[in-house]
């Protein structure tokens, strides 16, 4: 079969089963399988599949049709322009998160940080995306999950930088040594209600990585107090929520001594006062 004939046909199968981007999609498990880019494989139409590539993208398209999300598909996706590796076991990087390495690019130009510490790192994309953004930060990494550590090291080695990564739950003090001031806390904690609707691929990812009690801020509450407790307090926090949440998450920090001085789509930033 050809380019034109399975793409087509990939796209009404998809299509067929509710998936939205269901060309887009069978474009790029055709790139994956060939291994030529989108263009190429649209300018020529007439190229044809052997019969083992014509086997693996039918595996490939099963996997969709049951709206597995693409990024596990391929076991990869992309962050702020860059690639990393992804595994059933971490949460797909969203693009509504690339707003916090903008916002935390912006507090950067305006004063020094000495440390950044990523809460809840998962596949690691926002550790390594701020390291790569600005080297001279010491990063530490943390999540209470060594499966999503093992994955945000991998992906640490992939793009060669310097990273701690520690398993710890949220911010516990007594876990994390001294760091080098002045701190700047990442946290893109689980913020969905618990009983928030999801689509059907959400629901293939880790539960755990995605909801946060019964108003989604469970995590965030104990992580703002047990920074309140801790001997060295942050200079900023970024966190990303829902934007129905921001009002209260930011009564949240500021009982624990955080004011919000920005906003930005899902992304908070506080300072402590």
């Amino acid at each position: 079969m050809t380019i034109e004939e399975l793409l087509s046909d990939s796209t009404q199968l998809l299509a067929s089963a509710g998936v939205e981007t269901a060309r887009l999609d069978a474009l790029v498990l055709l790139s994956d399988i060939t291994r030529k880019d989108r263009s190429h494989l649209l300018a020529h139409p007439e190229f044809e599949l052997s019969n083992e590539q014509l086997k693996a993208l039918q595996k490939l398209l099963d996997r969709r049709v049951k709206h597995e999300p693409l990024a596990y598909i391929r076991g990869k996706t992309e962050f702020y322009g860059r690639e990393f590796i992804l595994t059933h076991d971490v949460l797909e990087p969203r693009p509504e998160s690339e707003t916090m390495i903008e916002l935390l690019k912006t507090q950067i130009k305006q004063q020094a940080v000495g440390t950044i510490i990523d809460v809840g790192t998962g596949s690691g994309a926002l550790a390594i995306t701020a390291k790569l953004e600005s080297p001279e930060s010491s990063i530490i990494a943390i999540d209470i999950d060594p499966n999503c550590l093992n994955v945000a090291k991998q992906n640490a080695q992939k793009h060669n930088v310097s990273i701690q990564f520690m398993k710890n739950n949220l911010l516990e003090p007594s876990n994390i040594t001294p760091v080098i001031s002045p701190l700047v806390v990442l946290a893109n904690l689980p913020y969905v209600p618990d009983d928030f609707h999801i689509n059907e691929a959400a629901l293939q990812e880790p539960r755990l990585a995605i909801f946060g009690g019964s108003d989604g801020l469970d995590l965030y509450r104990t992580m703002f107090e047990q920074l309140s407790k801790d001997y060295q307090q942050p200079a900023l926090v970024f966190t990303e929520s829902l934007p129905f949440q921001h009002h209260e998450l930011a009564n949240i920090a500021r009982a624990q001594g955080f004011a919000q001085i920005a906003k930005e789509d899902f992304i908070q930033v506080f300072q402590n006062f």
